[in-house]
Formats: structure tokens, C-alpha cells, sequence
């Protein structure tokens, strides 16, 4: 049962409406912002807790056991500390959320409703709704490794015994004009094959869309021309002279890392698992059940 302090609970006792709800925003950048559904400014905690937001807070859904509490707050985009931009840039993605319970007549006389992350966003013209998941979603996250016939999305110079700062594998280039929205003609990566940074990592390196990553669809080469294509339109716009880092890509297969990388050692997947048709298969007459592989003639 939570505890509330003696002083809130004479202030409750009272039957005033003096409660506010405020919010600390700690993004994964380092940045803390305050937010408070309060008219007036509010300070505590080195922090002040700014009305202009406009949030306005859901119902505080709280569940027993390991299911996870959430709640949704709303605002209007007109708050210079929250911005269309910032959100299409994730800054505010998995950002640490605090929900405090205030007595705006003295901010001593508080408590801390709940803490949690911001999940999902979703955002029109000028307004966004964001949802607050508790710190017990992170048990519904899968963690550690999988066993699968591919290997890890994510290359890791650690874990697979790759220098992703080797201009082997790290390219670097600029934008010579865009083509699409999600596809640029691109200088810098003439000495690299066809494909070599298809399903690799493009971080942007100045411009509208500076320190952000963006994966790539495709690497190809198109007569004298380089063209990179990524999955996503980047929030900003795309100029000629944008610089980006490009990190090689994987298939995620056996035979493409051994050939890209030469050590199959590393490769972290199990291409020879049986699969579910080894699960469900049956004995059939003339079939050979001796226990060998299944890649051995």
C-alpha cells in the first residue's frame, strides 16, 4: 500500500482542491523537462514544472501483479520544448517519465503516483498523444538471445568479432541530389561493391537530420551513379551536400556473412537447426531414418 506522507494526507483530509499532477521528463539525451497541469508555474527538486504544455492526463490505469500500469497524456504541438520535429527525430522515445501528485499550495506535500517510459506516440498537426507504460513493461520485453536460422539484426563489434570503424566496413559520403524522398544519388562509395551496405546502418553526419540513423534498403550502383535507399523518409529534409557515416550490412545468413567477414565462427545463428517441417514430418516408405544431418548426402 503506498504511504502518504502525514502533511498531503491533512491537506486531503480537507476536501480542497489544491492537487496538481506534475511530470519530470527525462529524455535519453540527458535533457530533464518539468511539465504540470497546474496554471501557474511550479517548482521543486531543482526542476520547474512549466503549464504552458497544455498536457492533459488520462486516467492512471493501476493493475496488481506483473501486468503493466499506463496512462496517456495530450498536448497541444505550440510548446518550443516540445516540437513536431523533435518527436518525428525519437527524442522522446523511451524517455523516463515521473507522474507526481502535488499540492500546488505547498510542493513539500507531494507524491510520486508512478514512474514509467514513454511508448507510443502518436501525433496530428497540432497536437500529440503520448502513452506512459509502467517499469514492469520491461518484463514483457524479450530478452537475450534467440535461436533462429538467421543470425543477430544488429551487428556488434564485440559479439561478432567485427571493427565497424575499419573503412572496410565504415563508408563515408555525401548527398549528390536526392531521387525520392527515401533515395539519394550519393558520392563517396564508388570503391565499395553492389550491396555492400544493403541492410547496413546510415547515421547522418550534418543537415536537417543531424545524429540520426536510418536503415538501409538498398546499395546499388546505377550506371556512373551510387544510390543508397533507405526504409524511412527522415523527418528533415534532404540536401545536396548532407554528409552521413554508412556502416556494411548482413543478410543475416551464413553464406553472406563467411563471404562478407570470413569468420563463420562469429556468425551467432544456427543455420543446421531443424526446423518445424523436421517437427511435423512422419515416416514414409523408401524414406531413409538412419539419424544423419540433414545436410549430409
Amino acid at each position: 500500500m503506498r504511504e502518504i506522507p502525514e502533511l498531503l494526507q491533512a491537506s486531503l483530509d480537507t476536501g480542497a482542491t489544491t492537487l496538481a499532477r506534475c511530470w519530470r521528463l527525462e529524455r535519453r539525451d540527458a535533457v530533464v523537462m518539468g511539465f504540470t497541469d497546474h496554471d501557474q508555474e511550479l517548482s521543486f527538486d531543482n526542476l520547474l514544472f512549466e503549464p504552458e504544455s497544455g498536457l492533459t492526463p488520462s486516467a492512471l490505469e493501476s493493475v496488481t501483479g506483473l501486468a503493466a500500469d499506463s496512462h496517456q497524456v495530450s498536448g497541444a504541438l505550440s510548446s518550443e520544448r516540445i516540437s513536431d520535429e523533435d518527436i518525428s527525430k525519437g527524442l522522446f522515445d523511451g524517455a523516463d517519465v515521473t507522474l507526481y501528485l502535488v499540492n500546488w499550495r505547498d510542493v513539500d506535500q507531494r507524491i510520486v503516483l508512478s514512474r514509467g517510459q514513454i511508448g507510443e506516440i502518436r501525433r496530428g498537426d497540432t497536437a500529440f498523444e503520448a502513452e506512459i507504460v509502467g517499469l514492469s513493461d520491461k518484463l514483457n520485453q524479450p530478452f537475450g538471445r534467440a535461436y533462429l536460422h538467421s543470425g543477430d539484426y544488429k551487428l556488434d563489434a564485440t559479439e561478432h568479432g567485427i571493427d565497424l570503424t575499419d573503412p572496410l566496413y565504415l563508408g563515408q559520403g555525401s548527398v549528390d541530389f536526392a531521387i525520392e524522398a527515401q533515395q539519394f544519388s550519393v558520392t563517396g562509395l564508388s570503391n565499395y561493391a553492389d550491396s555492400w551496405f544493403t541492410n547496413g546502418v546510415l547515421t547522418w553526419t550534418s543537415g536537417a537530420n543531424l545524429g540520426m540513423d536510418a536503415h538501409v534498403k538498398a546499395h546499388r550502383k546505377v550506371g556512373e551513379e551510387t544510390v543508397v535507399e533507405i526504409w524511412l523518409s527522415p523527418p528533415g529534409v534532404v540536401l545536396p551536400g548532407d554528409t552521413f557515416d554508412i556502416t556494411v550490412g548482413c543478410g543475416r545468413t551464413a553464406e553472406e556473412y563467411a563471404e562478407k567477414f570470413g569468420s563463420i565462427v562469429n556468425f551467432r545463428g544456427f543455420p543446421h537447426m531443424p526446423g518445424d517441417d523436421v517437427a511435423a514430418s512422419y515416416p514414409n516408405r523408401g524414406g531413409r531414418h538412419d539419424g544423419r544431418s540433414l545436410f549430409r548426402s
